[in-house]
């Protein structure tokens, strides 16, 4: 979820490096071809007037229409729900068995999930992450979860270290940047004490530094998305403006690239929504004109004006100018 505001000069060097990268973490769908990388959703990204980047309709768009699909790059399951939905895509599990019927700490929905995680989960069962993750539930802590995850990705080579630099970071207090340091001593000393072969742990801890990890937890704090698996058909939930930011419903959070380059409106004319799995859905609340900036909304759009403008401000770090705010609606 980017800001509404932002640096002009970031956003125009990146830019050109948006079309290469993006098309290699999302699937499209639409009402008129199949999911799959070579038929590209109907939008495009450009630079907003006063927003930075934006997606924009590249043809127009029927209200109720799936306008494409996106696979996150890096998820992980709520604290609370790590023993009932599956450790790669979040669908929801009838048990707590694995797909072959031998009962662990983690489960996997499937074969395929299990096979599409095994490479960085190699990785992270080599260590033992309960002081980890009793720091984060201690703290209150969510977002570490994806850069511990994002991590044991990187050690196994299954992405690049810079793979979050296309997305804008967050603006740091000293604070923040002190906290986020002591969970990096605490992300590395887990590592160092893994069954990893120490050779390994010597390159491995060259990357992971104190600089990489507030990077890639800036981009996280302000691009991530609380998933909550719906209940019901595409038809329930149009209606719906925005999906429900409640910590009680969040199976897990994640971070995608296209997603996180729409902007922010009160009255968003897009709807973000997980049906099954952590691949996010976005589907027009509206007829969309072709060249018109298609926007979702990062709270709940029910909120008053005052409400949606505090926590707007101090959770994205901006005063939002949309029309309904303008008019104070």
């Amino acid at each position: 979820m980017i800001r509404l505001t932002r640096r002009s000069r970031w956003a125009v060097v990146h830019f050109h490096q948006l079309h290469t990268q993006t098309l290699s973490f999302f699937s499209s769908t639409s009402a008129s071809t199949s999911p799959t990388l070579h038929s590209p959703p109907p939008v495009r990204v450009e630079l907003t007037h006063n927003a930075g980047r934006g997606v924009f309709a590249s043809r127009r768009i029927g209200a109720g229409e799936l306008i494409h699909t996106a696979e996150p790059v890096v998820s992980h399951p709520s604290l609370s729900s790590l023993h009932c939905v599956c450790y790669f895509c979040l669908r929801k599990l009838p048990n707590h068995e694995s797909s072959s019927g031998v009962p662990q700490t983690v489960s996997f929905c499937s074969k395929q999930c299990e096979e599409q995680s095994k490479k960085f989960y190699d990785v992270e069962k080599k260590a033992d992450w309960s002081r980890f993750n009793e720091y984060c539930r201690l703290q209150g802590l969510k977002y570490p979860l994806l850069v511990k995850r994002l991590a044991c990705q990187v050690i196994s080579e299954s992405v690049p270290p810079e793979i979050l630099d296309i997305l804008q970071p967050a603006n740091l207090s000293n604070y923040q940047i002190r906290e986020m340091k002591k969970e990096a001593d605490l992300l590395r000393s887990t590592i160092e004490g893994s069954g990893i072969e120490s050779a390994q742990i010597a390159c491995i801890l060259v990357l992971l530094t104190d600089e990489w990890y507030t990077a890639v937890l800036a981009r996280i704090r302000i691009n991530a998305f609380r998933i909550e698996l719906a209940v019901g058909s595409y038809e329930d939930l149009f209606s719906s403006a925005a999906a429900s930011v409640s910590a009680e419903g969040a199976v897990g959070s994640a971070v995608y690239v296209l997603p996180s380059l729409y902007n922010h409106d009160c009255d968003p004319n897009v709807n973000i929504l997980w049906m099954e799995s952590v691949d996010a859905k976005m589907k027009a609340l509206r007829d969309i004109e072709e060249g018109e900036e298609m926007r979702i909304c990062y709270i709940d759009a029910s909120m008053d004006y005052e409400a949606r403008q505090t926590i707007l401000y101090e959770g994205f770090g901006f005063q939002c100018k949309c029309p309904r705010c303008v008019s104070k609606d």
